[in-house]
């Protein structure tokens, strides 16, 4: 006899089970795209910050960076007058023999050769706090031309670490008030004022 059972209809998937599986595979997507994306991203900055190491490498100021514009440099900051090699040779063989007590850093552009930016730190040794000592950081400059590459806050960072090497508790500065926001950036913070009385 042949079956007279009904065949059982087939169940179809819920509606709502498919529009959650959609749902599912479609953020998996999405979070697959965003994690290639990162992923891309994270390669460029490290090419460029490879590229960025390269062509701007930060140093201890030479005998030789006199011809590479470093005088020229520091006009961009403040008055100075032209200096013969004599005397940029004395004064930087004195200076380089207080050694670790003075250190004057420059950035130089590795494509034209130049001094594009400098700063410099002195040790100040006390009495107070346990004999301890203080940096003083000054003359910080960037040419002109490079103005917007981070070299500003690559210089304070060697002068600040150096200051932090040879055991200085703080560092100080003074500065303008329009420059008052990138040092904020650079982790200081005002602290009373600042006096000055010009001898010459």
């Amino acid at each position: 006899l042949p079956n007279s059972r009904p065949a059982r209809p087939t169940t179809a998937a819920p509606l709502h089970h498919n529009h959650r599986t959609a749902a599912i595979a479609a953020a998996r997507r999405l979070k697959l795209k965003i994690r290639s994306k990162q992923i891309s991203n994270l390669k460029d900055m490290q090419t460029e910050n490879s590229n960025e190491d390269c062509e701007y490498k930060i140093r201890r100021l030479e005998i030789t960076d006199k011809s590479k514009g470093f005088i020229e440099l520091l006009r961009q900051l403040t008055v100075c007058d032209s200096i013969s090699d004599k005397e940029f040779e004395d004064r930087f063989h004195e200076l380089a023999s207080q050694g670790d007590d003075h250190v004057i850093c420059v950035i130089e552009d590795d494509n034209t050769g130049k001094i594009i930016a400098t700063g410099s730190v002195f040790i100040e040794k006390k009495f107070i706090r346990n004999c301890g000592k203080v940096g003083h950081i000054e003359d910080v400059v960037v040419d002109s031309s490079a103005r917007g590459l981070h070299l500003g806050k690559k210089v304070i960072q060697f002068l600040t670490e150096h200051a932090q090497s040879v055991g200085c508790y703080k560092v100080i500065l003074d500065c303008s008030i329009e420059n008052r926001a990138f040092y904020e950036k650079c982790g200081f913070k005002q602290k009373e004022i600042q006096m000055v009385k010009y001898l010459t």
